[in-house]
């Protein structure tokens, strides 16, 4: 049996399919064991076991998965496998068409945009657009001038890249290219009930904020994007007072944010943002909101990826089985912060 690692907890409850092979779970009520990815409704932590191998569950007396089928390691949903054959024909370069797509994986564009909304919360043309800004980030990171960056990325021409640089790269891209020369970001270290805190932003609002075991490894990642921006200790800044205050009692501080998000992120965070002190939604209800029902595992995505803990309280979200559920920064932090709120 492996430890009971906190990510093990984090990426069953959150379904995330990054870690399947590594560890199996057992469900004591049921005597059935899944992968982490396994859509079915999560359990309540203490009926979980979790597995190296699903040699070790079945020993154990647990049987597989009708759903996620983890004792076959070539299963693989048809739909998700239509969507990851999508996924390599739109990163080609030159990047093609929507309808190219479509056509080069066999299926109808309506089908396709209804499988990329099921499996991964967006449409095709939002995926195909997250892609090309990711392009344009590898290529400005090996050094390609700005102007041939954009159109090997894929983008018609500069104006339309500088219209969407403050959602897809956060800045403009020459700044982006010089690793963030010319942009200001303050930020403070500081301990709290909850550990070690970093609290960063630029002149626009806050674009980091995260809880970390140490000073030093906080303090690393503050460069780890952006190496050459002008960065400025700031440890009174009433940014980080606000949130210190409200970790030790004082009320929900409502702050500005500056990130750059997917379309379908950006909804996502909107509507954290709108949940209450001391309320909480289910991922389902999350989706519901955003008017994509079936989404609530791209909603769990969404939510694991938030840059701004607190700020976007992604705190609030629990699943629809109970408890307090996965946590990018640790699930007794999640608990200790909706504690922090019942009386709210």
């Amino acid at each position: 049996m492996p430890p009971n690692k906190p990510e093990y907890v984090q990426a069953f409850l959150s379904r995330d399919a990054r870690f399947d092979g590594r560890f199996v779970a057992g469900v004591t009520t049921t005597n059935i064991y899944c992968k982490p990815s396994c859509p079915a409704p999560s359990p309540k932590r203490r009926n979980v076991i979790f597995y190296s191998c699903r040699e070790q569950a079945e020993a154990a007396g647990f049987r597989p998965c009708k759903r996620c089928i983890p004792d076959r390691e070539d299963a693989v949903d048809p739909d998700v496998a239509v969507v990851m054959a999508a996924r390599d024909v739109m990163d080609a370069e030159p990047a093609p068409s929507v309808a190219d797509v479509a056509d080069t994986v066999g299926i109808e564009g309506r089908q396709m945009r209804k499988l990329f909304q099921r499996v991964l919360g967006v449409s095709p043309k939002q995926f195909s657009s997250a892609l090309r800004a990711e392009r344009l980030k590898r290529e400005l990171r090996n050094g390609s001038r700005v102007t041939d960056a954009i159109y090997d990325a894929g983008y018609s021409g500069p104006s339309r890249v500088y219209e969407k640089s403050a959602t897809e790269l956060g800045m403009t891209p020459a700044t982006y290219a010089r690793g963030g020369a010319g942009a200001q970001v303050e930020f403070s270290i500081t301990r709290t009930p909850l550990g070690w805190l970093l609290v960063a932003g630029t002149q626009r609002g806050l674009c980091c904020v995260r809880f970390g075991d140490s000073r030093e490894a906080l303090e690393a990642m503050v460069v780890d994007e952006f190496p050459a921006a002008d960065r400025l200790r700031a440890d009174n800044s009433a940014w980080s007072s606000a949130i210190k205050d409200y970790l030790d009692g004082g009320g929900w501080p409502d702050l500005p944010t500056d990130v750059h998000a997917t379309a379908f992120q950006a909804r996502v965070w909107e509507v954290l943002r709108h949940i209450p002190a001391g309320k909480t939604l289910t991922y389902g209800e999350v989706a519901a909101r955003i008017g994509r029902p079936k989404a609530s595992r791209a909603v769990a995505r969404a939510c694991a990826s938030n840059p701004v803990a607190l700020a976007v309280p992604c705190h609030r979200v629990t699943p629809a089985s109970g408890g307090a559920g996965g946590y990018r920064w640790g699930a007794d932090r999640k608990q200790a912060l909706l504690d922090l709120e019942a009386d709210c």
